[in-house]
């Protein structure tokens, strides 16, 4: 069973799976779909897994997808760990550009349930970090939209050094949160 527990974002949680450890290691269920659906009451279908490997201080987002092909995020680190940013983009929401981070890792084995309508980023804190996540979307390039990560509108903190984080061309063009069209 997983422990969920929503964020400051409506519709974003954080959940907690049930860790079986004995002198052998370590045994948990990190997605069972008739399991996720009855304790999230939703009708959810991943469609596509994504792993991402990166290397310490790569930034990767603030990423989304949008109109039809937006997409539902379940995420988790396998190695290392991450400082994980998620941006409520939902015009309607009483978190409208809001955001929250969470340090996700290997150690601490949290999940993170991010719905439609919110930005996310990652940003590396381990020499090597492997990042996967489920989405109920499938990728589509001409529906994608980004922000910034260093937006003075969001004041995201990434509790690391501006200098040494490291960035994709695409990542360093992304629009300000109030040059998006939503």
């Amino acid at each position: 069973m997983v422990k969920a527990t929503e964020t400051k974002l409506k519709g974003c949680y954080i959940l907690n799976p049930t860790l079986h450890k004995d002198h052998r290691g370590c045994f948990f269920e990190s997605y069972h779909e008739r399991k996720f659906q009855d304790h999230m009451g939703t009708n959810i279908h991943f469609v596509q897994d994504n792993h991402s490997i990166s290397k310490k201080g790569v930034l990767r987002g603030l990423h989304f997808q949008k109109g039809e092909h937006a997409q539902t995020k379940l995420v988790r680190v396998v190695r290392g760990e991450v400082l994980d940013v998620v941006v409520d983009l939902r015009k309607k929401s009483k978190t409208f550009g809001k955001h929250m981070k969470i340090r996700l890792s290997e150690s601490n084995q949290k999940i993170l349930f991010i719905p439609k309508g919110m930005a996310h980023g990652f940003l590396a804190l381990s020499n090597e970090t492997v990042f996967v996540y489920k989405c109920d979307r499938y990728y589509n390039s001409v529906s994608e939209g980004g922000i910034i990560y260093n937006d003075s509108h969001l004041g995201i903190d990434w509790e690391y050094p501006m200098d040494r984080i490291i960035l994709s061309e695409k990542d360093q063009l992304l629009p300000k949160f109030k040059e998006l069209e939503l």
